[in-house]
């Protein structure tokens, strides 16, 4: 069975901050990050959606974490095809259409680069890319992805889509060999079901070295309300225990496992991931409970 590694899609989020979860003399940025790695053994930074991260952050966040920790990085909105703001990418780039070949050159060079000193010290987990809602399956899309994997060629890649229909039976097959033809892990979800944008529950492997399940949280205003009311969600410990064997099965065929809980409204993905490391106990490897 693989290494399963257990935790959240932030450590930073203000809500978390605010929660009372970190204890009194670990609130800076430096207690914080070594709180949270004293808990869990995977964390997913996704500052670096808003803006491209840094080398002097990569070199801090190797510093302040123990050996056989994880980051898993999600990929700047431009690389994505995500809207981004113009005060989001740095000074001497603002200004140039987001569409520029030439733009998008220097930001994939510059996310790389800021994330080379995590690598190098061994803390990376995966590059994830998160793709929006109207990025549906089809010949561009297919392009797209084979564009993006040769830019982070030599990289760890995972992918989640958010629309659903990669998921759905009739494009399963499809999706599930595009992405071991890119060597791309699929990141499986969990979310509330029946509604027009629900990601299929589906768990496809399609990379030997990792697989990614993220827990957004079963909230019915996914598509529709602000970012708290997308993720409102207490996970209930029947909810979680429904995700064992899937979670086993999947560890039983990848060298890793990162499950990582989105549902960030106060401490309530720090609880589940505590939770779920309780149902996953007798599972995991004992290194992943100390990281």
């Amino acid at each position: 069975m693989g290494h399963i590694l257990i935790g959240t899609c932030s450590w930073t989020d203000k809500a978390l901050v605010g929660s009372g979860w970190y204890p009194p003399g670990r609130r800076d940025p430096e207690g914080r990050l070594r709180h949270y790695a004293g808990q869990f053994p995977v964390v997913e930074a996704d500052s670096t959606y808003y803006a491209l991260p840094s080398v002097r952050n990569s070199h801090l966040w190797a510093e302040r974490t123990p050996p056989g920790f994880r980051f898993d990085v999600k990929a700047f909105s431009l690389l994505t095809g995500h809207p981004t703001r113009p005060a989001a990418l740095p000074a001497d780039l603002r200004g140039r259409a987001t569409g520029d070949p030439g733009l998008l050159d220097e930001v994939w060079h510059r996310f790389s680069e800021a994330l080379r000193p995590l690598r190098h010290a061994d803390r990376l987990g995966t590059l994830l890319f998160q793709f929006p809602p109207w990025f549906a399956p089809g010949a561009r899309a297919e392009t797209v992805l084979h564009r993006t994997r040769k830019r982070a060629a030599d990289w760890p890649m995972a992918v989640e889509f958010r629309h659903p229909d990669w998921w759905r039976d009739d494009h399963r097959d499809r999706t599930t060999a595009l992405l071991r033809d890119l060597d791309a892990a699929a990141v499986a979800v969990d979310m509330a079901q029946g509604l027009p944008t629900s990601i299929p529950p589906v768990t496809p492997v399609t990379s030997r070295d990792l697989a990614v399940v993220r827990f957004h949280g079963r909230s019915t205003a996914w598509g529709s309300g602000t970012k708290e009311d997308r993720f409102r969600h207490a996970y209930a410990e029947e909810e979680l225990r429904e995700w064992r064997p899937r979670l086993c099965a999947l560890a039983d065929r990848v060298a890793h496992l990162h499950v990582l809980f989105n549902n960030c409204c106060a401490d309530a993905a720090v609880r589940a991931a505590e939770s779920m490391k309780r149902l996953l106990a007798p599972a995991t490897h004992p290194r992943d409970a100390t990281g």
